[in-house]
């Protein structure tokens, strides 16, 4: 099954995660599809940086996002959908 999941990365006490496309079998920090975004939760605010079409489109595949990615892809389409407004 292919899974949307964090991967992380950064140093020790400093994470950094990668969004990316994996096949579930594959270890949490190793072989990956695709990168779709990266998340820092270390800046205030959380830096979210997602490229939900791509994330879309792999949903469309049969994708299945972790509930933590599922709530960053939500955060980001709304941080997208307010910059298209203004």
């Amino acid at each position: 099954m292919v899974k949307i999941r964090l991967k992380r990365a950064g140093a020790k006490k400093k994470p950094f995660y990668r969004v990316v496309v994996a096949d579930s079998r594959f270890p949490r920090d190793g072989r990956f599809i695709e990168e779709v975004g990266t998340y820092d939760p270390m800046k205030n605010p959380a830096a979210i940086d997602i490229d939900v079409a791509r994330v879309q489109d792999w949903i469309s595949k049969g994708a299945q996002p972790t509930d933590t990615v599922r709530a960053l892809i939500s955060k980001a389409s709304r941080a997208a959908e307010e910059v298209q407004e203004a």
